[in-house]
């Protein structure tokens, strides 16, 4: 059934801690646009969360936003950027088609065309919300790629770190150990293809450690991980939240580095070659492996999304990447 201009439906962050469901009008798609109707969308739990409280700095809303994000932080905002939908209406070549696209969590959009990115046969639908997750991933490993044979821990086996640990077990030779304080994520390292430790636990002497637990503990651990001139590979948003680390003692001896990497623009090393829109393709592409969908813990229909997002938040839904199902005939348990 083809989804007409103007019957759409959202989901709005209201206030700090509280979402609700609003009606949204849809302009007729002009030529060089699209009408999408979502199948699946994906909520990124530890940057929505921060939304979904408030926790956006002041001095970071700008850089923050969404690329289809309505609204201001802190509230009310609509806000979000995993969707995958079909293309019901736009240029011949998409029609049909199940594309990825950077927007909020909506039943229908109209869109540039230059904003959705086809969906490549064999990935399915809902393993395609990963798109920018993965997205994210290689851009990390573009601005501090292993090197054969490289010891590489990954602390915080979240959505990030776990898309994170798959592309690193796929480089021949190299070793990758996740370090998280949940043993329940050892079953999830083990289908990516790494070995597992809690923090006690964890190997020492890594040339690179990347860190996405979003923790002061976490970020202090991985530097004391490294090896002497060995890299931490910071992924983390902290948002309003300050940070302290020790870089007293052996910090400078050993010639430690800690490098941010952030998905707002393609890594220096590959700036030049690579738009953003290749990058989004890559990851589309690396979705083809099945190992991805260790990262799918659950999924809720839209209608309960305002019920499901606080529990997301809090942490009372555990979750990877949780995904919310539009299509009909489409059921999930949000619990």
């Amino acid at each position: 059934m083809t989804a007409a201009p103007g019957a759409a439906r959202a989901f709005w962050l209201r206030e700090p801690g509280r979402g609700e469901i609003r009606a949204v009008e849809l302009p007729e798609p002009g030529p060089d646009e699209v009408l999408v109707r979502a199948l699946h969308s994906g909520v990124s739990r530890g940057t929505e969360a921060l939304v979904f409280r408030g926790g956006v700095p002041a001095g970071q809303r700008a850089a923050m936003r969404a690329p289809f994000q309505d609204g201001d932080f802190p509230a009310p905002v609509k806000y979000g950027y995993l969707s995958v939908g079909v293309v019901e209406r736009g240029p011949a070549e998409l029609r049909g088609r199940a594309v990825f696209c950077l927007y909020p969590h909506q039943t229908a959009y109209v869109v540039p065309a230059a904003a959705v990115t086809p969906v490549p046969d064999g990935v399915p639908a809902r393993r395609a919300v990963l798109a920018g997750t993965v997205e994210t991933a290689v851009n990390a490993l573009w601005d501090a790629p292993p090197l054969i044979g490289d010891r590489v821990s990954v602390v915080g086996a979240g959505m990030v770190g776990c898309a994170v640990t798959r592309l690193l077990a796929r480089v021949p030779g190299v070793a990758v150990q996740v370090v998280d304080v949940d043993g329940g994520r050892a079953d999830a390292a083990a289908r990516l293809g790494a070995a597992f430790a809690r923090p006690e636990h964890a190997a020492r002497g890594r040339d690179l450690v990347v860190h996405t637990s979003a923790s002061a503990a976490g970020l202090q651990l991985a530097l004391d991980l490294l090896r002497p001139e060995g890299v931490v590979l910071e992924l983390s948003w902290y948002g309003d939240r300050e940070v302290t680390v020790s870089l007293g003692g052996a910090f400078h001896s050993r010639r430690l580095d800690v490098r941010a990497s952030q998905v707002g623009a393609v890594a220096p090393a590959r700036r030049s070659s690579r738009t953003t829109g290749d990058r989004l393709a890559l990851a589309l592409d690396l979705l083809r492996d099945p190992a991805f969908d260790v990262l799918l813990t659950g999924s809720s229909p839209f209608d309960e999304l305002p019920g499901v997002m606080p529990r997301l938040a809090d942490g009372r839904l555990p979750a990877l990447c949780h995904t919310i199902d539009y299509a009909e005939g489409v059921s999930g348990c949000s619990a």
